[in-house]
């Protein structure tokens, strides 16, 4: 294959060295070409059309292109704003048989509790050691589990923009799976919290994430009570979830004061440990709170007035923890907060002001509608700009590549073994729940685009394309009946990406020797990189 050169210090130029260093040609050091040709199954979409429906979808198919032809952008986005609640029947009964469906949060966590005071109470250290190895297995499953159900969902749902939505507010909302219990709740967290409101008001979503005993336990509120407050999650639920670093470019201004009383407010927000409700006097009985795991316990709440962003909130129970939501969801720092984040993930590293101001002022007006907020982004000149040849294309974190590149090779045929691509991220260094820090993975070129990346990525492509990565084997190693490589080459293919691969690209795959090295090549370009 032929070595390619470009001159200036780029990302293609970081790609065709890292190329080299994995032992790779230097396929795609171009730029993308334009809009492909029509063929005779109707209108014929854009290049624009193409990255637009890669933008709104992990990565489109046939179907997806056949309903932009016959919807037009609006209407096609209008289907995916407005999902249907359930799963397609063939995926919700994968999901179904799950160990991750079959108990809720408390189930589990109760179960573990259980489990670890009888490993305390064995005498014989080489059975206590052999039950903590089994429990720590326990555990490890549990995260696994609910990394397979998030990636079976990414990689088959028909809702696409949903799916991206779940990991843009995972993000966003992010708990460590690593930390203490977490692990019980992350699956009910992503799925009763997280996932069902992907598009709903900015305020319930908010307020959802808070009850949550993931959320709780991961930013310390469950120890958070009158007299004795952890800031944690205060300090986060302003800077993080709503209102952006004080002094910010969002334009908040909370200071260390706000947080305080913030944390004030959250006292006694937290995780019902054993069962038992609390012993409390009679007038405060009412104002106990209790669903699932999730606790407001008024014998730790502090009941005296606080002051947050200059408003009062008077002593009342759970209600000034919904006040406090309401307040910090409707600030105009929250609106640019939020709106240039979406903007940052979908569009552009470095979103046009202009875009994040009017996603801002729909965000204010609709009193967050995030519906609202992404239809306003996706229908916008700005938007369109950015899909245009040369535009600002959004470089692909590691999830959105692998998900992208299994979609678009294993569409036909769904995949049967999860845990290569599960090690796959783990590689890349995106694994799921594993961002220890509250502020999430991040969505930027900068992060991901190492050349050290970009030789871990053309392996995996190596791997995707020669069909030996054991994704049709079962748990036992034993394969399953459909295995082989791929074969990217499809109608689609021809149809939607080959027109947008630039000519080195091109000529790099011309010049394969076969099957699994063309899809290498062809998933390890700089135009699949990108969306």
């Amino acid at each position: 294959m032929p070595s390619l050169t470009d001159t200036s210090l780029s990302r293609r130029t970081l790609l065709c060295a890292a190329a080299a260093g994995a032992g790779l040609s230097a396929a795609g050091c171009a730029a993308p070409g334009t809009a492909p040709s029509a063929d005779g199954s109707g209108a014929a979409l854009t290049a624009s059309d193409w990255r637009w429906l890669n933008r709104v979808n992990f990565c489109a198919d046939e179907g997806d292109a056949r309903q932009l032809q016959t919807l037009g952008r609006k209407a096609y986005l209008d289907r995916q704003l407005a999902p249907p609640a359930q799963d397609p029947p063939a995926l919700a009964a994968a999901i179904t048989a799950m160990p991750v469906a079959q108990q809720s949060a408390e189930q589990r966590l109760r179960s573990a509790r259980a489990e670890q005071r009888r490993i305390n109470t064995l005498a014989d250290e080489d059975e206590k050691q052999a039950a903590r190895t089994a429990l720590n297995r326990a555990n490890n499953e549990a995260v696994q589990d609910t990394t397979r159900r998030h990636l079976l969902r990414a990689l088959q749902s028909p809702t696409q923009l949903r799916e991206q939505m779940t990991w843009f507010w995972m993000n966003h909302f992010n708990v460590y799976s690593g930390k203490g219990n977490v692990r019980w709740t992350l699956g009910e967290y992503e799925e009763r919290t997280v996932r069902p409101l992907a598009f709903a008001r900015f305020d319930t979503l908010v307020l959802a994430t808070l009850r949550s005993p993931a959320m709780l336990e991961y930013l310390d509120n469950a120890q958070s009570a009158v007299n004795r407050i952890n800031e944690n999650y205060a300090r986060e639920l302003m800077e993080l979830h709503t209102l952006g670093v004080a002094g910010g470019p969002s334009g908040s201004r909370y200071t260390q004061q706000d947080v305080q009383e913030l944390a004030r407010v959250l006292t006694g927000v937290g995780i019902d440990n054993d069962g038992q409700p609390p012993r409390l006097p009679p007038q405060r009985q009412a104002l106990y709170l209790h669903e699932g795991l999730f606790e407001f316990n008024p014998a730790r709440h502090d009941f005296g007035a606080k002051t947050v962003l200059g408003q009062r909130i008077e002593g009342r129970g759970f209600g000034e923890v919904e006040q406090a939501v309401e307040l910090l969801s409707r600030q105009p720092a929250t609106a640019r907060f939020v709106s240039h984040k979406l903007a940052a993930y979908f569009v552009a590293d470095t979103p046009p002001p202009a875009l994040v101001d009017r996603m801002a002022q729909r965000f204010e007006r609709s009193r967050g509608d995030v519906a609202e907020v992404l239809r306003t982004m996706f229908l916008s000149p700005e938007m369109e700009a950015a899909l245009a040849a040369g535009g600002p294309h959004k470089f692909k974190d590691p999830f959105q590549y692998v998900v992208s590149s299994l979609r678009l090779a294993y569409a036909e045929r769904p995949i049967g073994n999860l845990r290569p691509v599960i090690g796959w991220l783990n590689q890349l260094g995106e694994p799921l729940y594993g961002r220890i820090s509250p502020d999430g993975y991040p969505a930027s070129e900068a992060a991901w685009a190492s050349s050290g990346q970009m030789v871990k990525r053309f392996e995996i492509a190596r791997a995707m394309g020669a069909g030996q990565a054991a994704l049709y084997t079962d748990d036992d190693g034993k394969p399953l009946p459909r295995t082989g490589f791929p074969v990217l080459a499809t109608r689609s293919y021809y149809r939607f990406v080959e027109p947008t691969l630039g000519p080195a690209t091109r000529t790099a795959l011309a010049q394969t020797a076969s099957q699994p090295e063309w899809n290498a090549v062809l998933l390890s370009s700089p135009e699949w990189m990108t969306r």
